[in-house]
């Protein structure tokens, strides 16, 4: 299931991408290079505008709660250690725990 969503979340990511270089802005954008006048006949004059304007906050807002299911997905899931220590240990090269350093408060030196 998590791999499902980490490539859904890649697919969304990518089309979020395609409509947003398809709306057009001021200077006309990378939606006349796909066909800008066959958009206008397909949509209306307007109607593309609104349209792509619509996709993209369904897909910006499918983004987001991807993203925050994936992020409490993997922090539930994944264990807290750390994967080179854990392969490290395995292979022999790491033979104790570490040590927790104690780190002081010190103040400024006077001379």
């Amino acid at each position: 299931m998590y791999t499902f969503l980490i490539v859904l979340h890649v697919i969304v990511s990518i089309l979020l991408i395609v409509v947003i270089l398809m709306q057009s802005s001021k200077g006309g954008g990378l939606s006349g290079t796909f066909g800008g006048a066959a958009s206008t006949a397909v949509f209306g004059g307007r109607g593309a505008g609104s349209f792509l304007s619509k996709v993209t906050v369904s897909l910006a807002f499918a983004f987001m709660v991807l993203a925050i299911v994936i992020g409490l997905w993997g922090n539930a899931s994944e264990g807290t250690g750390s994967i080179v220590r854990e392969k490290a240990q395995q292979s022999g090269q790491l033979s104790s725990p570490p040590v927790e350093i104690e780190q002081t408060e010190t103040g400024p030196t006077e001379n």
